[in-house]
């Protein structure tokens, strides 16, 4: 074992003298389950399923949301698996819940001790252990390798910046690495920083965001809001952040419904302020009201980004008039809406360079964005589509390969 590897092992040894309380005072704050917090110390709330399990795990919200294309495609591989998906935010959990797949459990990962680590290998007892795109934790890596339970690294992704910062550690991450028997980037150049920092054979299979499922909707609430939105034209501004609500205030038109799901809900009394400046008037889910004769409504709540992307014909994909980089073009694109976006896309560059490149979305500025919105959606619509179930067929070499490693 590399000495950087043995001494980060050793240095976990302290995390239970400060874990509990710090979990606690996160508590109090809101920032993780009151029924479900104990998990990160190794406890489980749920008991194992019979049969094989395959662990997944993600960081946040929209890994997590990304790995259900590739449970699916596993299950097709061999219908008797059950699965457990691990990540370590609230978020995540919330809506993870409204979007589980059969057979598929949800835990918070443990933090990096070793004792919490070896009480939930002890309890959940996997049969694969799948890590996704750049969340590793090397003390829950030894563990699974030293409990014989095979790896594998998936979806992964790294830009020059988090390549300059793991070379630093390269000895700890070359120690890692060699652990896993099947490692796959989401592009070129990630595999090639996987291979400067130790990976062995590391194969390009695009994103696992593209081939997810259609994010789940309400019948009841889908039926309701189209029957009160019915003849009314609106569109979409997805997954927000300030610049790109100011962005989008400053040249929308006024004649059609401004729907604006914030990516952070608790910022929904602020947009509501900034609205009002605007002149315009708004009605906000987070205050109890519904969308009405209102020129803009805001769903601040999670989990509602299946329920408008259903219903706007068209969204502007936000994180992209920022410094956020942009968020997931793929969610809109399983759902049949239009997908625009601002120009700073570095999170997502392959993807929206494809889907741009096959004409199934369309850069704006705030200049041109009233053009794009009175533009004809259904040729982007098509293209989209097409490419989001090109990707989904594309899983099952992959999850062949990853049920062969099911010990």
């Amino acid at each position: 074992m590399h000495w950087q590897l043995a001494a980060y092992l050793a240095a976990t040894r302290a995390i239970p003298l400060l874990a509990p309380a710090v979990l606690r005072r996160r508590l109090a704050r809101g920032k993780e389950d009151p029924a479900r917090w104990t998990e990160k110390l190794g406890r489980p709330s749920a008991p194992r399923p019979a049969g094989r399990l395959v662990w997944l795990h993600a960081v946040g919200l929209g890994e997590v949301l990304a790995l259900r294309g590739l449970i699916a495609a596993l299950a097709g591989q061999a219908p008797d698996l059950s699965f457990l998906v691990t990540s370590g935010t609230r978020a995540s959990a919330n809506v993870l819940a409204a979007n589980l797949p059969p057979r598929t459990t949800h835990q918070f990962l443990p933090l990096d001790a070793p004792g919490y680590l070896a009480r939930f290998l002890a309890h959940w007892r996997p049969d694969l252990s799948i890590w996704a795109e750049q969340e590793l934790w090397p003390g829950a890596v030894v563990a699974a390798s030293r409990a014989g339970v095979p790896l594998a690294l998936v979806n992964a992704r790294m830009n020059a910046d988090s390549f300059a910062r793991r070379s630093r550690g390269r000895g700890l991450y070359a120690d890692l690495l060699a652990r896993f028997r099947l490692i796959a980037a989401q592009d070129d150049a990630t595999a090639r920083h996987l291979r400067a920092l130790g990976a062995g054979e590391v194969r390009v299979t695009g994103s696992l965001k593209a081939a997810a499922p259609p994010l789940a909707a309400d019948p009841a609430r889908l039926a309701a809001l189209e029957a009160a939105l019915a003849g009314r034209a609106l569109w979409l501004l997805a997954s927000s952040h300030p610049e790109d609500e100011a962005a989008a205030l400053a040249t929308a038109p006024d004649d059609r419904l401004l729907v604006i799901v914030p990516r952070y809900p608790d910022r929904g009394a602020g947009i509501e302020a900034a609205v009002r400046a605007t002149g315009r008037s708004v009605t906000r889910a987070g205050a109890g009201q519904a969308p009405g004769p209102a020129q803009v409504h805001i769903a601040d709540a999670f989990g509602e980004l299946g329920l408008w992307y259903r219903l706007a014909p068209l969204a502007l994909v936000g994180g992209s008039f920022g410094p956020v980089q942009g968020h997931n073009p793929w969610e809109p694109a399983a759902l049949d809406c239009a997908i625009l976006h601002g120009p700073n896309t570095a999170n997502f560059a392959a993807d929206y360079a494809q889907l741009d490149g096959a004409g199934a979305a369309r850069a704006v500025t705030a200049a041109t964005l009233p053009a794009a919105l009175s533009a004809d959606p259904a040729p982007f619509v098509a293209r989209a589509r097409a490419l989001s179930d090109a990707a989904r067929t594309s899983l099952v070499p992959l999850a062949r390969d990853l049920a062969g490693l099911l010990r």
